[in-house]
């Protein structure tokens, strides 16, 4: 089934989708794009995400191309035209159409493009026997916190750690300290405390990172935001990484070393219990 995405006001087959080659965000990842779980055909926990939207194009003086309420029924439509009951939205904004040129026109118009994407993201079968993941040098840019569409080194990296059998990468920054996956938040457990970095340049400041955060009251879980060393993370108790792509998922190796007895940990499965259930009690 071809699917119906949506740009600039039309809704259209996906092979019927064109963008100018003179788009900045083509020629320059001059843009900024979130991606929103569907799950029961709901968007889950999407406001929080078009709060961060207009936190990133703040950060680039990029305007919004539409009142958020409009972008929401743009989703909505998108979700009911490709009968989608779990997967993604995606929303990707660019500061518009310009001759090449690292100067740019203030005033350029936005364009807005949307799709969606199946996928199994409940029932994963990575949530029952956990992940291997790989450390590799971070060498992004400084502005992390900024969720644009410059990912080739995220996407280099992942193809690295699969090459080498694994199924995602972590990376590490200069002073050794992992700051977050590929596409993920990173996290550990030890005893009754939980580990991950703060929300600072260095990260971006997941939705589901903050999700999991809000809702660590109910586990009696001290937590402390700092960053943590490979070698910290070899002796945790658990590991997992979050996203809104895949929710929570363990992290049952990293770097050939262990995670406790290497088996997806029971807070981490626990945690994902709840924040589905979180999801589900407020998609809408």
């Amino acid at each position: 089934m071809t699917r119906t995405v949506y740009i600039n006001g039309d809704y259209l087959p996906e092979n019927e989708a064109k963008i100018s080659i003179f788009d900045r965000g083509f020629l320059m990842a001059d843009s900024v794009y979130e991606v929103s779980a569907v799950i029961d055909g709901k968007l889950a926990d999407n406001a929080a995400h078009l709060r961060r939207l207009e936190r990133s194009l703040h950060e680039l003086a990029m305007p919004l191309p539409l009142p958020l309420a409009e972008i929401v029924a743009v989703q909505k439509r998108l979700i009911a035209a490709n009968n989608l009951q779990e997967g993604t939205v995606y929303l990707h904004v660019t500061r518009g159409e310009a001759d090449r040129d690292f100067l740019y026109d203030p005033n350029l118009r936005p364009n807005l493009v949307m799709f969606t994407q199946a996928r199994a993201i409940i029932n994963s079968p990575a949530a029952e026997k956990g992940l291997r993941v790989m450390t590799q040098a971070d060498i992004r840019w400084a502005r992390r916190d900024i969720k644009t569409t410059q990912l080739l080194a995220q996407s280099l990296a992942k193809m690295t750690a699969v090459a080498a059998g694994y199924d995602d990468t972590w990376m590490i920054d200069n002073a050794g300290n992992i700051t977050e996956g590929s596409s993920n938040n990173a996290w550990i457990r030890s005893g009754q405390t939980l580990i991950t970095r703060p929300p600072t340049h260095n990260i971006l400041n997941g939705i589901t990172r903050q999700a999991a955060i809000a809702l660590l009251g109910a586990f009696g879980m001290t937590l402390e935001e700092r960053p943590f060393s490979v070698e910290e993370a070899h002796h945790a108790d658990e590991a997992f990484l979050s996203s809104a792509g895949a929710f929570i998922l363990p992290v049952v190796e990293i770097d050939g070393h262990r995670i406790g007895d290497g088996k997806p940990g029971t807070f981490t499965r626990q945690l994902r219990e709840r924040y589905i259930q979180f999801l589900r009690e407020t998609a809408e």
